[in-house]
């Protein structure tokens, strides 16, 4: 890629009048890294505040998981921790979108908070196309199933490893480790944390309260072709116990 003095250059060319137009276009596209370009939100095309059942009652839970409204927040655990499990949002997501939630802790002893997206079946069915397994919240229906992803681990405290201090993204269903980031939500916090999750394409970006953990590019051949539109679901572990609000989700422009 052309670097600065490349590009200074360029301009002293064209200031004497020696019009070279290949270069000067490539010197108007230094500092692009990837198709995201700069993050800017288009048109806002899924908003749910999490403040009622009647909220999300078109989503789909798949595992033991249970709701409660009140003041404002969804909170999703599993009673008696019996199993994990999946929250569904109905909507179909492009290829480039951002999306924003907030979410809190209210256990802290244990859990795990997983994000998937671009969510369909592997051979582009709806992932809740009758034909499709079942599923009930066992990770492997998810992450070596009939069904393709990636995901983002944004809060790793898990009974069987407490503490983990990074976040993960994976690529799915090879279930394949493709990066490893920084620590997501603090483990032992109880505050409110703004999450943002990007894709644009094959570029896949996640933030914690504005703190970039996780920035990778999917070239299409390591681990197969890149994963383009689909669903988003909330995944927690069956010691989890976290409120999420304001769910919105923007076209990428």
């Amino acid at each position: 890629m052309m670097n600065y003095l490349d590009c200074k250059h360029s301009r002293k060319i064209f200031k004497t009048g020696i019009v070279f137009l290949p270069i000067l276009i490539f010197c108007f596209s230094c500092g692009e890294k990837s198709d995201t370009g700069a993050i800017v939100k288009g048109k806002l095309i899924y908003e749910n505040k999490f403040d009622s059942r009647e909220s999300v009652q078109d989503w789909v839970m798949e595992g033991p998981g249970e709701l409660k409204f009140e003041s404002g927040w969804m909170d999703m655990w599993s009673p008696n921790e019996e199993g994990h499990h999946v929250f569904w949002c109905p909507e179909n997501f492009p290829d480039r979108f951002v999306a924003e939630w907030e979410a809190r802790n209210i256990k802290i002893d244990a859990g795990l908070c997983i994000i998937f997206f671009a969510a369909k079946g592997e051979n582009g069915e709806d992932i809740f196309d009758p034909t499709l397994p079942p599923r009930d919240g066992t990770f492997k229906q998810y992450t070596q199933g009939k069904i393709v992803s990636y995901h983002i681990s944004y809060y790793a405290n898990a009974a069987h490893r407490p503490d983990r201090g990074d976040s993960h993204i994976r690529k799915n269903n090879t279930f394949s480790l493709v990066q490893t980031g920084e620590e997501g939500i603090p483990t032992k916090s109880k505050e409110v944390h703004k999450l943002k999750l990007i894709k644009g394409g094959s570029h896949i970006i996640m933030f914690v309260d504005d703190r970039k953990i996780l920035d990778w590019i999917d070239n299409g051949t390591d681990y197969g072709s890149v994963h383009t539109d689909g669903k988003i679901g909330f995944r927690q572990m069956s010691w989890t116990h976290f409120r999420y609000r304001n769910f919105k989700v923007w076209e990428l422009k």
